[in-house]
């Protein structure tokens, strides 16, 4: 199965924008974030566009990995218009792509843009710390007083720098702390709910046993009580027979002994 014409034109985009992303630009550059949002666009219409014949449209793999690459060159873009650590911090949590774009690349061009970036990001706030990066660096006399304060300002650095390790390593224990105490805590709730289900199956299991009992000798009283209806029936209607017979007898003899005044 062949790739579509729109594929062919995006992976080609896509290439290109990551040699830009390679290369060293300037301010006035504006051709990687147009063509960024022309790979966004193109992204859309891949997702839409149907199978036709030999021709189909990328695999969901595929297409996940083309996502990986936009959204990367995004957040470089996005990034880029940062500063000092804002910018640094907004690179490590870019995620490059995980395969290469064109075959004759050994790694992807996504992952060396993102390596050359930290490095750069670094740099920079290696040179804003240690104060490389003033206007009037060509000035012989702000040369000797930034030599001069330079190991002051670098204790200064790493004195701040430890307290901002200490802050952190501090908020990581008590959340790490905070995180073990909501773990007991959910474990004694559940222990807890634990017992109360299954005291409530027993319970449960307890009234269904009973209403068994209850019905099985429901349905005893039931036929003992139809086998004492059918009886008393029987009885009275016995009882009737003999009654009627009686009385018939009994006027047959009248008539006979008492025979018709003349």
């Amino acid at each position: 199965m062949a790739p579509t014409r729109l594929e062919i034109n995006f992976v080609r985009l896509l290439s290109r924008c990551e040699s830009i992303a390679l290369e060293k630009r300037g301010e006035t550059e504006w051709r990687l974030e147009k063509y960024v949002g022309a790979l966004e666009e193109m992204l859309v219409a891949l997702k839409k566009c149907p199978p036709a014949g030999e021709v189909i449209p990328p695999t969901g793999e595929v297409m996940t990995e083309y996502k990986r690459k936009v959204d990367f060159l995004k957040g470089l873009l996005e990034a880029e218009k940062l500063s000092g650590t804002e910018k640094a911090l907004a690179n490590q949590f870019l995620a490059p792509g995980r395969t290469p774009t064109i075959a004759n690349e050994r790694m992807p061009a996504t992952k060396t843009v993102h390596m050359q970036t930290k490095a750069r990001c670094t740099g920079e706030m290696r040179n804003e710390l240690m104060g490389t990066g003033l206007p009037n660096k060509g000035n012989l006399e702000t040369d000797l007083r930034n030599r001069r304060g330079l190991a002051l300002d670098e204790r200064q650095s790493t004195a701040e720098l430890d307290a901002v390790l200490q802050h952190h390593h501090n908020l990581q224990e008590k959340l790490a702390e905070d995180m073990l105490n909501l773990a007991r805590n959910l474990k004694n709730n559940t222990l807890v709910a634990q017992n109360i289900i299954k005291q409530d199956n027993q319970t449960l299991s307890q009234s269904m046993r009973q209403a068994d009992t209850n019905f099985e000798k429901l349905k005893v009283e039931s036929e003992r009580l139809e086998q004492h209806t059918k009886k008393s029936v029987n009885w009275f209607l016995w009882l009737m027979l003999i009654l009627v017979s009686f009385m018939f007898i009994s006027m047959i003899l009248f008539i006979r002994i008492f025979p018709k005044l003349r």
